[in-house]
């Protein structure tokens, strides 16, 4: 009877090894590859688009009232007021009170423009000019509506508010039919966009608002 050698069971045991390796990777690729398929087939949920949040300061109001500019009127406590002293290269005269009103946090400013109504600047004049100006946005605007303004102090005028992605989305002008026009524009410095500006915009046009019901000429 024939025994077999140490060394023939040492390589009986390596064939046998090498077999039962081979045969689990042959198991194991399949496996692999259909959980993989199986993955990239499960459901995508695209993710939902979303803006920056933004932190309204707390609405609180205060009285402007410049020396040297014929009105007054409440402005909230977190805007700053700068006054334009030139036209491009054309100074203005001190009488003309052309103002900024900054809104810092929000990004947002509302440009003031007075003029004086006389013989050479007629109040048809003026709000014709000032129609024109807030007609200009149309082109991006999705409607324009003409808001007569309230207000208690003899002071008259019109809102153009503006939908869409205008540059401009609310302007308007106050006059006293005689002797005071001024004109006003609210603009942010980014590109426009209706959908992520429209929280922003709306509390901006609250102060907006209080501004025009508080109007006052002096």
């Amino acid at each position: 009877m024939r025994t077999r050698s140490p060394k023939s069971e040492v390589r009986s045991l390596k064939t046998e090894n090498t077999f039962l390796y081979s045969s689990f990777s042959n198991l194991l690729l399949p496996v692999a590859c259909c959980l993989l398929l199986s993955s990239c087939h499960g459901d995508y949920v695209p993710k939902q688009k979303s803006y920056p949040r933004v932190i309204f300061p707390e609405r609180k109001y205060e009285l402007y009232d410049p020396k040297e500019c014929p009105f007054k009127f409440e402005k909230p406590v977190y805007t700053v007021v700068s006054r334009d002293t030139a036209y491009f290269s054309q100074r203005l005269r001190n009488d003309q009170c052309w103002l900024n009103v900054y809104f810092p946090s929000l990004n947002g400013v509302i440009n003031l423009t007075y003029k004086d109504i006389n013989d050479s600047m007629s109040l048809e004049r003026l709000v014709e000019d000032a129609h024109k100006l807030a007609f200009k946005h149309t082109k991006k605007a999705n409607y324009i509506d003409e808001i007569k303004i309230p207000n208690e102090h003899g002071v008259g005028g019109i809102l153009y508010d503006l939908g869409g992605d205008a540059a401009s989305n609310v302007q308007f002008f106050l006059t006293d039919s005689n002797k005071h026009f001024i004109r006003g524009a609210l603009y942010f410095y980014n590109q426009p966009n209706a959908d992520s500006m429209a929280p922003v915009l709306d509390f901006v046009k609250a102060d907006m608002r209080q501004m025009l019901k508080t109007f006052e000429w002096k």
